[in-house]
């Protein structure tokens, strides 16, 4: 029978990451002011969580007995650990992106294997061969960019801003398409003659703080400024206009599968999802973009977005139309027990706190976490006036 063993993730360094979230959530002095993006406690190959106590990789552990830490099913199905847990803090926002099928993952990273593309390199696409669905749960008040606005909404915007008139005669031929194959490879010279006239009478206002963030104005202008040169404009500020802009309230989520285009733009949140670093980009970031590449994936449809509602309940679950994971939120001020039917991971999130196993206990802080293997029965004991902590799991009705 496997141990319950404490789990130290990886934090992720990328420019657009916060400095004072993670670094307080996890106890950590940022004099340097480094930017910390993201946290990662999984067993993908880009950044391993280590078991603290043993100072092995997590995926060590499973490799070394996999029945025993993930469970029969979970282990002949998938191998290895299938999901990648997150936590985010988006300082400046993400790039336009969407995450590949499971099939189009392994063939693109077969051909990019062929072509003698370095995993490492800045160029790569396809980092593994697998799919990446996501289900988010936000832990501050969190915008971002979900998919393509309904036909109403978009013929909203091309009357209300006459710069984009001119894009509804593509729209009318070719529906969603036509639209973003037209923004997507227009040539440069006709993004900068489209955008500037625009982004010149905007830039004052949200100068001038008079811009609200519900207005994709608001938005826009950020992105000017964050990744635009004098003269040069990103076109990835068209998907601002054209995509469904959100605002998700503290403890409220929401999905997104593989083929939805979307975006990050501010705010801190919970992250969970098969385990890849597989993203297409197609502007504003500095990293690689291949905007080709990224068109064959998009799903050109207009998205309904379905905000999970936050509720008081001491336990929520937040579904996803997936098999690998499924991620619940415990608000609880004294015991909660249960048996892990394939390996788990629990983040503290607020509060600490203990995990039971029969005679053994391992104590956790807040920014802690620890793995629990298939099969064992524990009980997570707050230590505090109340204990917030999020777990994840492979659902085994599913598997």
């Amino acid at each position: 029978m496997e141990n319950v063993y404490k789990v130290k993730g990886v934090v992720q360094h990328y420019n657009w990451g916060g400095k004072e979230f993670i670094p307080q959530l996890l106890g950590i002095n940022n004099k340097e002011g480094k930017p910390f993006a993201e946290y990662w406690i999984g067993a993908h190959p880009n950044a391993p969580a280590v078991l603290e106590d043993e100072n092995i990789l997590l995926q060590a552990l499973i490799t070394e007995n996999t029945t025993g830490v993930l469970g029969q099913r979970v282990a002949a199905r998938f191998g290895s650990l299938p999901y990648l847990f997150k936590i985010l803090d988006v300082r400046q926002m993400l790039s336009i992106q969407v995450h590949p099928s499971k099939e189009s993952a392994i063939e693109g990273f077969k051909k990019e294997n062929e072509a003698g593309i370095a995993l490492t390199a800045p160029n790569r696409n396809y980092k593994d061969q697998n799919h990446k669905p996501e289900l988010m749960v936000a832990l501050s008040d969190f915008w971002l960019l979900h998919g393509f606005k309904n036909e109403n909404e978009l013929k909203n915007i091309f009357q209300r801003i006459p710069a984009f008139s001119f894009l509804q005669a593509s729209f009318k031929k070719g529906g969603y398409k036509a639209l973003y194959e037209e923004v997507m490879t227009m040539q440069q010279d006709k993004v900068d003659e489209v955008l500037a006239p625009l982004m010149k009478e905007i830039l004052p206002r949200y100068q001038n703080e008079t811009l609200q963030k519900s207005d994709e104005h608001f938005w826009a202008a950020r992105a000017v400024l964050t990744f635009c040169k004098e003269g040069f404009y990103d076109r990835g500020i068209f998907s601002i206009y054209l995509f469904n802009l959100l605002h998700l309230k503290q403890g409220e989520g929401i999905y997104q599968p593989a083929g939805l285009p979307h975006a990050y733009l501010e705010g801190q949140n919970v992250e969970v999802m098969a385990a890849s670093d597989n993203v297409l980009r197609a502007g504003l970031t500095d990293k690689h973009i291949d905007v080709a590449e990224l068109m064959k994936h998009v799903k050109f449809e207009a998205t309904r977005p379905n905000i999970i509602k936050a509720r008081s309940a001491a336990e929520q679950s937040f579904e996803a139309p997936v098999d690998e994971f499924l991620l619940t939120r415990f608000l609880i001020k004294e015991t909660v027990s249960f048996s892990a039917e394939s390996a788990t991971i629990i983040f503290i999130y607020e509060g600490e706190g203990s995990i039971n196993y029969g005679e053994q206990a391992i104590a956790l802080n807040r920014g802690e976490a620890a793995l629990v293997p298939a099969g064992k029965d524990v009980s997570v004991i707050s230590s505090s006036a109340s204990l917030i902590f999020f777990s994840v799991t492979t659902p085994m009705d599913k598997n």
